[in-house]
């Protein structure tokens, strides 16, 4: 149980490297590397390689990583269609299919399937750009908020 609890605490080494840390740096710990390939209207294709910061105790990408990316990617492509409004996630699915490794070169495409009044949706999938054998499909649906009328 103590185990548990340190893993889950970060208490030791992990806990006094994250002292240091920035506010808000989340984000771009996860973006840092990605190049944007292709951007349209409902559609945007990124690509990277797999750095050592996004692995998990397996030596592959963290699956945490692989969601974040399905969640930031997706709001793009909904962005990409004008919405005023960058919104709250409603819901996110992610259904993994296979491991991306160390150095491995990966591609991200996001579609913005609806983007409404007041509701966004978009499918992302991560491939493995050598091969295009897909990594993850996800979906992401985002509340657009409604900009006031005061």
């Amino acid at each position: 149980m103590e185990t548990v609890k340190k893993f889950l605490e970060k208490e030791g080494e992990m806990g006094i490297t994250m002292h240091g840390l920035p506010e808000k740096f989340f984000e771009p710990f996860i973006m840092k590397g990605i190049q944007v390939d292709l951007l349209e209207l409902g559609r945007i294709v990124c690509s990277f390689k797999v750095p050592h910061r996004l692995l998990n105790g397996g030596n592959l990408m963290h699956g945490g990583a692989t969601a974040t990316l399905v969640d930031l990617i997706g709001s793009a492509a909904i962005l990409t269609v004008g919405t005023p409004s960058f919104g709250v996630s409603v819901e996110i699915n992610v259904s993994y299919l296979d491991f991306a490794y160390p150095g491995e070169e990966v591609e991200v495409e996001a579609k913005a399937l609806r983007v409404g009044k007041a509701v966004g949706v978009a499918s992302v999938e991560l491939r493995k750009k050598k091969t295009g054998k897909i990594i993850a499909q996800g979906s992401h649906t985002k509340y657009l908020a409604l900009a006031s009328k005061l």
